[in-house]
C-alpha cells in the first residue's frame, strides 16, 4: 500500500466522523484518558498523525499535526525529524500511530530530543488481549503482525524523509506489554500501561465498519467495559501507554 492511502483514508474518516455520534462519543472518552495523563507546566502539547484532528475537541490548546497538508491540521511534521528545538515540548500525543513506526527506536529517540525533562509520551494503540486479537486480526484490513521482526532501529544509509506504509497492530503490545524490546528503558520511565476493554469503541464500527448497537445504549456497553476490563488478558482492546523523560 502507498503511503498516501493514508490521507484518503483520512478524508474518507471525516465523513464517518460526521454521520456517526456514537463514534464522537467514543473517541471524546478516550481523549479524555488522554487528558488526564498530561504532564502540567510550561511547553507544547503535540499530536502526531492528527489525522482529522478530532482531539483539539477535548484538548484545545493542543497542536495537531501529520505527514498530510490538510485544513485542519496546524503543520507538517515527521516523527523521525520534527521541526521543534530540544525540550521545547511538555507532551506528546499518539493515537492509533506507533503501530505504523517501521522504526519506533529512531521515533522515540526524536521524542526524547524535543521533550523537556519529566515530559510525556502518550499513546493509545490496539491491544491483543483474546478479544483484542480476534477483532483486529479477523476484522481490521491492517496486519496484527504478532510473529513478525520488529525492526527498533533504521539501517546506517536511512532518510527519515523516506516514509513508507507500514502497519504492525500488535507492536505496541508486543514492546510495552511483553517486552520484546528493551532498548527504551534507559531514558523511558514507563508511568502507566493500561490494557482496556473498549468494546463501546469497536461495537461502533469504528470508521468504516458497521454500528453493531444503538446509539442510546453507549453508556450500557461502557459499563460493559468496565466488567470486562477486570480481565485485560481476555478482553483487552485498547491498550493506554504513558512513558516519561527521565532527567
Amino acid at each position: 500500500m502507498n503511503i498516501s492511502q493514508h490521507n484518503t483514508e483520512i478524508h474518507l474518516n471525516q465523513q464517518y466522523w460526521d454521520n456517526k455520534p456514537v463514534l464522537r462519543r467514543a473517541y471524546r472518552d478516550i481523549h479524555a484518558l488522554i487528558h488526564k495523563q498530561l504532564h502540567d507546566g510550561d511547553g507544547i502539547t503535540l499530536e502526531l498523525g492528527s489525522g482529522i484532528a478530532s482531539i483539539r475537541q477535548t484538548i484545545p490548546n493542543c497542536i495537531c499535526t501529520d505527514i498530510f497538508p490538510n485544513p485542519w491540521i496546524d503543520q507538517i511534521e515527521n516523527t523521525y525529524a520534527l521541526t521543534f528545538g530540544d525540550e521545547t515540548i511538555r507532551n506528546i500525543i499518539l493515537m492509533d500511530v506507533f503501530h505504523h513506526l517501521r522504526f519506533p527506536g529512531a521515533a522515540l529517540k526524536e521524542w526524547h530530543r524535543v521533550l523537556k525533562p519529566g515530559g510525556r509520551v502518550i499513546m493509545v494503540e490496539p491491544d491483543m488481549g483474546m478479544l483484542g486479537r480476534l477483532i483486529y486480526g479477523c476484522f481490521h484490513h491492517e496486519p496484527v503482525a504478532m510473529g513478525q521482526p520488529i525492526t527498533w532501529a533504521p539501517p546506517a544509509n536511512w532518510n527519515p524523509a523516506d516514509i513508507d506504509y507500514y502497519a504492525a497492530q500488535g507492536n505496541a503490545h508486543r514492546i510495552f506489554v511483553k517486552n520484546a524490546v528493551a532498548e527504551w528503558k534507559a531514558e523511558w520511565s514507563l508511568e502507566r500501561l493500561d490494557r482496556m476493554c473498549t468494546l463501546a469503541y469497536v461495537a461502533s464500527g469504528g470508521f468504516s465498519k458497521p454500528q453493531l448497537y444503538p446509539t442510546c445504549c453507549y453508556p450500557l456497553v461502557k459499563a460493559l467495559d468496565r466488567i470486562l476490563g477486570v480481565l485485560p488478558p481476555v478482553f483487552s482492546t485498547r491498550l493506554m501507554v504513558v512513558l516519561s523523560k527521565r532527567a
